[in-house]
């Protein structure tokens, strides 16, 4: 069989949508070694294949890294594979909160240099040497104390959209500039309690060790992020601490985890925090936009990309040529709505 999707996009995002069959959203993560990345890659390709699982794993000599829908009865499958493995015998896999089953619609297996990109050279960090656990309950008990410090180790529009109760942004648009923002921010309070969250838990895991690494000494993360958290709060009926949205990197875009709405629209002001992609093509710029917005701007981020997607595709598709959009996301700092929207 082909080891990658040969179907197109579209097509396939056509099928999902269509497709009635009960699906389960998960991710997953595990820092363990892999000697051959590549060979990994290839039977984990097969074997997802083989079970209809869609989505997005990168895989590293230092583990894996998974956001992943499945079809609904064949989660016991999806288990049977992993704990073919050693190190994934067991794993904890966090449900989705807030899922329709429609993340996402093709299967994307890469190997990368690391499961999470961190800019970290130093031949003497050592994952092994992490921060401890917490899971909800002791979560909020640690929180309840006012010394303690709570990071929030997620990109700027994450944590704009949700988060939890007087918690600490690192304001930034990578996790590679975080680490080091994260250790400065904190030199007054070396010896205080820190606890670091993500959305799934990669991020924080990764960020309590390297806080150990430069010196930190009571650092704990919250395990299995922000979604195992709010799964534990309500199986266990605790109180619930994060407020608004789960921002996830998949089809949805964001979990509702409470009513609150606590972001405002990128054009209007208003309340808002629903996340959309700029449906022009040469642009794609990842927003918050309201009802009324969306329907003033025809999707578009500005009135620049209104007029755009307006002209004949010949002439859109000549002037995208050469366009390279990176990582195109808004930015308070450095905004670009502000000069476009007239």
């Amino acid at each position: 069989m082909a080891l990658h999707n040969r179907i197109s996009r579209k097509e396939l995002k056509e099928r999902i949508l269509k497709d009635t069959t009960p699906r389960t959203t998960i991710s997953f993560y595990c820092y363990f070694r892999i000697t051959d990345p590549a060979a990994y890659r290839n039977g984990l390709y097969r074997a997802f294949s083989a079970i209809g699982v869609l989505g997005r794993i990168y895989i590293a000599a230092e583990g894996i890294n998974a956001q992943v829908s499945v079809p609904t009865a064949n989660l016991e499958q999806l288990r049977i594979v992993l704990n073919e493995v050693p190190a994934l015998n067991g794993l904890r896999l966090n449900i989705a909160v807030d899922d329709d089953g429609k993340s996402f619609y093709v299967l994307d297996i890469k190997v990368r240099e690391k499961i999470v990109a961190d800019g970290i050279d130093d031949p003497d960090f050592d994952m092994a040497r992490k921060g401890k656990y917490v899971n909800a309950g002791e979560f909020n008990n640690l929180t309840n104390d006012p010394e303690t410090i709570v990071i929030d180790m997620r990109n700027h529009y994450e944590f704009e959209v949700g988060h939890f109760e007087n918690a600490i942004e690192i304001p930034s648009d990578t996790f590679r500039d975080q680490l080091p923002m994260a250790v400065d921010m904190m030199q007054e309070h070396m010896d205080k309690n820190i606890i670091m969250y993500c959305t799934g838990g990669i991020r924080c895991e990764k960020a309590s060790a390297y806080m150990l690494h430069r010196g930190f000494k009571n650092v704990y993360h919250l395990e299995g992020g922000i979604i195992n958290y709010v799964n534990q709060v309500k199986e266990e009926k605790l109180s619930n601490k994060f407020h608004g949205k789960n921002f996830v990197f998949d089809q949805r875009l964001g979990e509702r985890i409470t009513e609150e709405v606590i972001a405002r629209c990128h054009q209007c002001g208003k309340p808002a925090d629903t996340h959309v992609n700029c449906v022009n093509d040469a642009c794609h710029l990842l927003f918050i936009q309201c009802e009324e917005c969306r329907k003033q701007y025809d999707n578009c981020c500005s009135t620049g990309c209104q007029e755009f997607i307006h002209l004949p595709e010949e002439q859109q598709k000549e002037m995208r040529k050469g366009v390279d959009l990176g990582r195109n996301v808004f930015n308070k700092s450095r905004s670009r709505l502000k000069d476009l929207i007239k």
